[in-house]
């Protein structure tokens, strides 16, 4: 167990990703699934720069639009 070495520095439970993968999981739900592959793959792009975004204290909206505008 490497985290017991490093006090403070790893967390011992993976309670912030699984709180990070919540709302995909409640959006799945809430909509019976995806039809297409294409709709799963974009959704995961777009939350992967939001959540990167705000871990970063970036504005989600604007990392989106420099995204885009490159």
């Amino acid at each position: 167990m490497v985290f017991l070495g490093h006090t403070g520095a790893v967390e011992p439970a993976n309670n912030r990703s699984e709180k990070l993968l919540r709302p995909s999981v409640v959006q799945q739900k809430v909509t019976n699934g995806y039809l297409a592959m294409g709709a799963v793959e974009g959704e995961a792009t777009i939350r992967t720069v939001v959540d990167t975004a705000r871990l970063t204290g970036n504005s989600p909206f604007g990392t989106i639009l420099k995204t885009v505008a490159i």
